[in-house]
């Protein structure tokens, strides 16, 4: 079913309408609807359902790592048998193109699950971009110019952001270089890349070039990468990085770029002379889409410093009756993040007696790095505990080893595993744990739910472990 025309739209007035349809907006919209029967209408711009995470985001990202983690298994195949160990490890030429079209083709396929999901639940889809005209009512532009007014009681803002890029001004010939938006517009493999930011984008991004066989170039502005998370994820991920080729820059900031016959050379205060690549992509933040929202016509709304709308802990901005969900509210930018504070926010707003108070608690969220070897991570980095309770008052357990699926393989071509427990008080209470190695993304989610149940180290040595497996190192730590 296509979106709702402008003479079937025009003058309606909606219980909710959503601003956004990410998953976030989606998740909103279709939970007041679906579940409560509220009149719900949703506007999205772009012509694709699903936001940054089913477009350019999370789902095609995920399956660029499957990609490059087949590439992985191929080279270790002769080592269980399969080919020539003592041979130089060939892997079949990697055909980028025809990777592309299909993923391209399984994207497509999810953008029209999405709508069939807005029919089944009855929301009124909106194609077009929405802007305040008041707190209760919203314009809608089509791409061909024409509008149309909407009015609702309560509004919801779930428009996301989009990658920062510098401004050829601040650093000449930026504009030369993508964004994470445009790696999956790449139509061909690159033979070389520079990829800048020390993020869990970059390290992503870079990961998967690298692997796939791309002549792989990182540009951190410090001299670690992933600088949010705990340092012991930092260090053997970017020491594991350059070991395996990657060419780390460090303490380096691009100067500028210029494009030549052979590719674009990339100049920076690190080092006198340029690197030359085919594809610059910068990955060095993201920012709110919150410029053509109208947000002058909300007078006095609250926007912090970096341009995200404020919302307290109910998800209401300073404005009765406009809520924020997802990464424009700049509360841990992740996918279910948004979703589960979408779902909550449908339910206190329209839902029975019982979810009257209901809210996303925005502690212990566990997070996921799709990095070469994955990461998982949720609860306080170590830095953050010691600030908090002191080192006195901590127990911190690590283990670091190889997994045993690289047994096989010579010593040079195993990946690293490294667990960190973090603990606290005289219970021991798990604060904080950082998982680095093949399976960490999987494990991550049943013992993010312990952590979020309080789990002591003493509920962790009397679950009776796993044999042979990663995942049992976390329950016998010592």
């Amino acid at each position: 079913m296509p979106p709702i025309t402008k003479d079937e739209a025009e003058g309606t007035e909606y219980d909710l309408f959503v601003i956004g349809g990410g998953s976030g907006g989606l998740a909103c919209a279709r939970r007041a609807s679906g579940s409560y029967g509220a009149k719900v209408g949703l506007a999205e711009g772009s012509p694709q359902l699903g936001g940054t995470c089913v477009n350019v985001g999370c789902v095609p990202k995920k399956v660029m790592w499957y990609t490059a983690d087949v590439a992985d298994n191929l080279r270790k195949a002769p080592y269980y048998g399969f080919g020539d160990e003592a041979a130089e490890v060939a892997i079949p030429k990697f055909k980028w193109n025809y990777l592309k079209k299909k993923r391209d083709a399984y994207i497509k396929r999810l953008n029209g699950i999405y709508e069939k999901n807005l029919v089944n639940d009855k929301v009124a889809y909106h194609q077009g971009w929405a802007s305040f005209v008041s707190k209760n009512e919203v314009k809608i532009t089509k791409d061909d110019g024409t509008s149309y007014n909407v009015k609702a009681k309560k509004i919801v803002v779930a428009v996301g952001g989009r990658p920062t890029i510098p401004s050829d001004d601040d650093i000449p010939g930026a504009s030369y270089g993508i964004n994470s938006d445009g790696f999956f517009e790449i139509e061909e493999q690159p033979k070389r890349v520079a990829v800048v930011g020390a993020g869990y984008i970059a390290v992503e991004l870079a990961g998967v070039f690298h692997t796939l066989g791309t002549e792989t170039h990182l540009m951190i502005r410090h001299d670690k990468v992933l600088r949010t998370f705990d340092p012991m994820l930092q260090d053997v991920l970017g020491d594991y990085m350059e070991k395996t080729g990657v060419n780390i820059h460090k303490n380096t900031n691009v100067k500028k770029v210029e494009k030549t016959e052979t590719g674009l050379k990339v100049y920076t205060d690190s080092s006198d002379e340029p690197v030359e690549v085919d594809v610059l992509l910068w990955a060095i933040g993201r920012h709110a889409n919150t410029e053509k929202l109208g947000l002058e016509n909300l007078p006095n709304i609250e926007l912090d410093k970096q341009g995200d709308i404020v919302a307290d802990e109910y998800q209401n901005s300073n404005v009765e009756g406009v809520y924020v969900i997802g990464d424009v509210a700049g509360k841990v930018l992740l996918t279910p993040v948004a979703i589960a504070a979408g779902r909550r926010l449908s339910n206190r707003l329209f839902g029975p007696e019982k979810f009257k108070d209901d809210k996303l608690s925005y502690e212990n969220v566990p997070s996921v790095v799709f990095s070469h070897p994955t990461i998982g991570s949720i609860g306080m980095t170590q830095p953050e505990a010691e600030e908090k309770f002191g080192k006195d008052d901590l127990k911190i357990y690590n283990t670091s080893f190889k997994a045993m699926s690289f047994a096989m393989l010579e010593e040079k071509d195993k990946q690293p595993t490294s667990y960190k427990l973090i603990c606290q008080g005289e219970n021991q209470k798990v604060v904080g744990l950082h998982i680095i190695g093949e399976g960490s993304d999987e494990m991550l989610q049943g013992f993010g739910v312990a952590i979020k149940m309080g789990a002591t180290k003493d509920d962790f040595d009397s679950c009776v472990a796993i044999h042979p497996t990663s995942a049992e190192e976390l329950v016998t730590l010592r």
